[in-house]
């Protein structure tokens, strides 16, 4: 099979286009062949050789595909509602830059009807990533406000729509004008230009100086200070990357008077159980959503994948609004 593979640490460039052994789906896993790959933040820290890929996955890059089960277990297809030949997207835990991936079975979801395959792949890391944190973990329930930060990023416009399909507010920061209309036109109901704008101020000022419930960080450094005084009584704070850095400093007092909750996670090198109750989660909550157009594919650009180094130079940039996707 042809794949993309990091020929070594570095920029963009070292990914290359190469041939790799076709891979085998083994107990309770199946084979597709993908049709498209998500690019996805973790694909660049790879990269660079800071995000290595847990013990037993593939070495070669990508967290989410689209494609067509072609082999796997007869077993966990059937377990899970799936047979050979069916277009599923799919979590998976490496690998995904190559036109045949193996994957858990529990860890695929059907294709929503009326999305392409290339639009399918812009849904699993984000879902799995946005569910498994604003919902499971901080439980974040409608009438209540949610702070995103990165709003027009690919984890960002899913943040926007599914917190806004399940009634809560949401408030955004972007770094520009236009990223800040993109937002607003998902169901984002401010967003603050944090280049221009102090997301604590405006923030407390659209909650009549109560702060929000809810705020989705994928920054860390001082953002998470300055969260902390965003937050409201009783108010979460998920961390979901460290961006700006891994220190922050914290006025423990406001956490003690207020009953925040600072938590965080990282959804890569959870088991596969925990992955797969992720996925029933979303398929039976939040595929309904999709497949009746309250959740739209937001796609920045398609590329092939022989063009990967440019989708990571794209993504680096930070001009993107949603998803880049590699097609096959």
């Amino acid at each position: 099979m042809r794949a993309i593979a990091i020929t070594r640490p570095g920029g963009p460039e070292v990914l290359e286009l190469a041939e790799r052994p076709d891979p085998v789906a083994g107990l309770g896993e199946c084979l597709i062949r993908v049709a498209a790959s998500g690019v996805n933040r973790p694909d660049v820290l790879q990269r660079k050789g800071a995000y290595p890929p847990p013990p037993g996955a593939s070495d070669l890059p990508g967290l989410e595909v689209a494609g067509v089960i072609v082999a796997g277990d007869a077993d966990a297809l059937a377990a899970h509602g799936f047979a050979v030949g069916d277009s599923v997207c799919a979590l998976a835990n490496g690998g995904g830059y190559a036109e045949l991936c193996v994957v858990p079975v529990g860890q695929c979801l059907p294709v929503p009807a009326g999305w392409s395959l290339a639009e399918a792949a812009s849904l699993p890391e984000t879902c799995f990533t946005v569910w498994a944190n604003v919902f499971d973990r901080v439980g974040l329930r409608a009438g209540e406000t949610l702070l995103v930060h990165g709003g027009s990023s690919g984890i960002g416009v899913t943040a926007i729509q599914m917190a806004k399909a399940f009634g809560a507010r949401v408030f955004v920061t972007v770094g520009s004008a236009d990223k800040a209309q993109a937002c607003l036109a998902l169901g984002a109901e401010l967003a603050i230009n944090y280049r221009e704008q102090d997301f604590v101020e405006h923030a407390k000022a659209a909650t009549g100086g109560r702060g929000v419930d809810v705020i989705l960080d994928m920054v860390a450094g001082d953002y998470i200070g300055r969260g902390v005084q965003a937050l409201a009584e009783d108010g979460r704070l998920a961390l979901i990357a460290v961006q700006g850095g891994v220190k922050s400093e914290v006025d423990a007092g406001l956490v003690l008077r207020r009953r925040l909750t600072i938590t965080g996670s990282t959804l890569r090198p959870r088991s596969a159980a925990f992955k797969a109750a992720l996925a029933r989660s979303l398929r039976e909550k939040v595929w309904p959503l999709i497949e009746a157009g309250q959740i739209k594919p937001v796609i920045y650009r398609q590329l092939p994948a022989a063009q990967a180094a440019e989708a990571h130079a794209l993504m680096e940039s930070n001009q993107h609004i949603g998803k880049i996707v590699l097609t096959w």
